[in-house]
């Protein structure tokens, strides 16, 4: 705790007190589950403070050192995509009516946002091909826990199968949220084209009841599922299915997962016009079958009608734990990406239907263009061969790590090295094309990757 008790008016009497009640010796015991070379054992090592003028200058300093590659020289995916976004986005969120407006606890004056809310809940629900929505979660991997967690509460399988095609970012938020309560993740392999195989899927269901499914769609490899064949196989297991989306945009091209079987789809959604910004903040969206409505963690949005008939709209059916249920709550997320989740709302209804459908379109041409200029770069190969949308893995002739220094000095970033996550998989890279790389960028990968040795 530090010095943490000069703010907080408890005595020690207090606090050892506190932590009897809960069966804790010390205040360090809360924090177990950080592993111990983590912890910070002494005081930060920080530069002293400086005033206003002399931060503005340290940072310009710094700023002018950055090596800034040109966006359309960047081919970073792997979960947090670049795409553009029309100015009309940032200038409407920009209004004081929006970005200032935090929460719409009293629904006689929050109207407008709950409005936005309703929209963005419904133009989830129709790029899933699902009928419920939530008003937005904080990141596509909290979205999946979450989803998990919900198909436990309906389930109970005491267990989730999960692909090993799934990001692994993501699958360890999942171990993270699941650490304490005794429902373990038993994972499944893939085929040899780099999809997540169905038949393996089935195996891991016949070791024992299971609550849920999970694939991800593109996977995090960039290959494409058969969602219908693991909607068969959960249905067979009396499981249901979880589909992650972390590339929103490919919802404008294929078909949606609900359609296809899926009975929860979660993902992100900062690709509809929320800015990569640094690492944040990202837009979690969550739709499920109608059965799931009271099941679904953090807020949703009505639409209802007044004395006088008018239309309006107000939170409704949810269990939030700071209202009423605490421990009991369906979900510890207590609140909204209400900002996140307005940007991409305005961001769709400025594309549209066709516009995205376009806009899914470009992506995946250009990548199909990218794949087909770096398989035949020398020394370069495609380890899978399933069909993918914007996103795909390349082995190098040498490892992958270093092909990104390599390049970064050349003023590109040419990827993932896919070793920070599979160790085995040194010389594997990934790499992503979307609009916002010309045709001469993407020609300069491919000839760069091809010089490397």
């Amino acid at each position: 705790m530090g010095d943490g008790h000069r703010y907080i008016p408890a005595s020690d009497a207090d606090r050892d007190a506190m932590l009897r009640e809960i069966g804790v010796a010390q205040v360090d015991d809360l924090f177990a589950s950080i592993p111990a070379p983590l912890r910070l054992k002494g005081p930060l090592s920080l530069s002293p403070a400086m005033s206003e003028q002399e931060l503005w200058a340290e940072m310009s300093r710094r700023a002018r050192d950055d090596r800034q590659p040109d966006p359309g020289a960047q081919f970073l995916g792997g979960g947090a995509y670049r795409h553009y976004s029309p100015a009309v986005v940032d200038h409407l969120v920009s209004r004081t009516e929006f970005y200032s407006s935090y929460t719409p606890y009293q629904p006689e004056v929050s109207q407008g946002t709950l409005q936005a809310i309703f929209e963005y809940q419904t133009l989830i629900c129709q790029l899933t091909e699902l009928e419920i929505s939530n008003a937005s979660l904080y990141d596509g991997a909290s979205a999946l826990a979450e989803a998990v967690l919900m198909a436990e509460r309906t389930t109970h399988g005491g267990r989730v199968v999960v692909s090993d095609r799934v990001h692994p970012e993501y699958l360890e938020v999942c171990r993270t949220y699941l650490a304490n309560l005794d429902l373990p993740i038993t994972t499944f392999g893939h085929r040899d084209d780099g999809s997540s195989d169905p038949e393996a899927a089935r195996r891991a269901l016949r070791e024992g009841k299971a609550s849920a499914v999970v694939v991800q769609q593109p996977n995090f490899f960039g290959c494409l599922e058969e969602i219908e064949a693991f909607a068969a196989a959960a249905r067979e297991a009396k499981a249901q299915l979880i589909v992650a989306v972390a590339e929103p945009i490919s919802l404008g091209l294929l078909k949606g997962p609900g359609r296809q079987g899926a009975d929860v789809v979660v993902g992100e959604g900062h690709s509809f016009g929320v800015p990569l910004s640094y690492g944040g903040p990202y837009l979690g969206f969550i739709a499920a079958r109608q059965s799931f409505l009271r099941n679904m963690p953090g807020r949703i949005v009505g639409e209802t009608r007044d004395v006088d008939g008018r239309r309006g709209y107000v939170l409704t059916l949810s269990t939030r734990e700071q209202h009423i249920r605490r421990e009991k709550a369906t979900s510890n997320i207590c609140t909204n990406e209400g900002l996140c989740a307005l940007m991409a709302s305005i961001f769709l209804a400025v594309v549209g239907k066709n516009g995205l459908r376009d806009l899914a379109a470009h992506n995946h041409a250009k990548s199909a263009y990218a794949r087909n200029r770096i398989a035949a770069a020398k020394g370069c190969s495609l380890p899978y061969t399933a069909p993918t949308f914007n996103e795909f893995t390349v082995r190098l002739p040498v490892p992958a790590d270093k092909a990104v220094r390599t390049l970064l000095d050349r003023g590109m970033v040419p990827g993932i090295p896919l070793s920070r996550y599979f160790p085995g998989m040194d010389r594997d890279l990934l790499v992503c094309v979307t609009e916002t790389n010309p045709r001469a960028e993407i020609d300069r990968l491919a000839d760069e990757l091809g010089r490397l040795d």
